[in-house]
């Protein structure tokens, strides 16, 4: 899919990997709606993509009816949908039970559920039916989505049940979700990150940052947000490619912790 004139919704877009798919997909031709929660970020990120190519709507991702209207008001005001990167996300570090022997806490599983694996879907059904509507181009297709799992989907760690159960859940609907659309012309793929180069990440301390890039084949490195970006961007572009969940890790296997 040519980027040129497109319009691409990027969730979580305010920051992180959100932000850099948001700025790649600018670069690359596309007008962009941002949704996220964080309502400064949206309107910092609006500012610096430039307020023509770049739109900010606060939304949770697992509220359905929201996202139902949003789509509408998109369609609306710019008059398509092509692209859509969902990267909104939370994570929550806890055991099955915890050194006292009590239960992980519900509601936060839940939580984490709602936004990452919900919301996910969410997002991607109200996209598939703006993208349904579209005329299609020479290839055949009306549209793409971009899904963000995560290597804890296949290596999750002590404390994240949570976590790697909705990733897991990410790519597990990739194929049918690719299947489902594929009478439509509407491609779905998944990009599972590895350790990247988040301000969360910069974050912790150096010797931490240290143990987890030593763990890392090659390039011995975190990854950078703009490879992300990059992918995204790639994936867009390259048609053939569908129903398929790539890694974006430097050749890591996480270790139990």
């Amino acid at each position: 899919m040519d980027l040129q004139n497109k319009v691409a919704v990027v969730t979580g877009g305010a920051s992180g990997l959100g932000r850099a798919a948001a700025q790649a997909l600018v670069e690359g031709g596309a007008t962009v709606v941002i949704f996220d929660m964080n309502s400064e970020a949206g309107a910092l990120a609006v500012s610096e993509l430039g307020a023509d190519k770049a739109h900010f709507i606060k939304l949770d991702v697992s509220n359905g009816a929201d996202a139902e209207t949003a789509f509408a008001k998109i369609v609306d005001d710019l008059g398509s949908v092509d692209i859509c990167v969902n990267c909104a996300g939370i994570a929550a570090g806890s055991k099955t039970i915890n050194r006292e022997g009590e239960p992980h806490d519900l509601d936060l599983y839940r939580k984490v559920v709602e936004v990452n694996l919900i919301g996910t879907f969410n997002i991607s059904r109200c996209a598939a039916a703006a993208m349904a509507r579209n005329t299609a181009n020479e290839k055949s297709e009306k549209g793409v989505i971009i899904n963000t799992a995560s290597i804890a989907a296949f290596d999750g760690q002590m404390g994240q049940c949570a976590y790697s159960a909705t990733k897991g859940g990410i790519v597990g609907m990739t194929l049918p979700m690719a299947r489902d659309l594929a009478s439509q012309g509407i491609r779905v793929n998944s990009i599972a990150p590895g350790v990247m180069a988040t301000p969360l990440m910069l974050g912790m301390p150096q010797n931490v940052q240290d143990g987890i890039v030593a763990n890392i084949p090659f390039p011995k490195r975190m990854g950078e947000p703009s490879e992300f970006g990059q992918l995204v961007v790639q994936i867009a572009e390259n048609s053939y490619l569908n129903g398929e969940t790539i890694r974006l890790d430097g050749g890591v296997r996480m270790q139990p912790r």
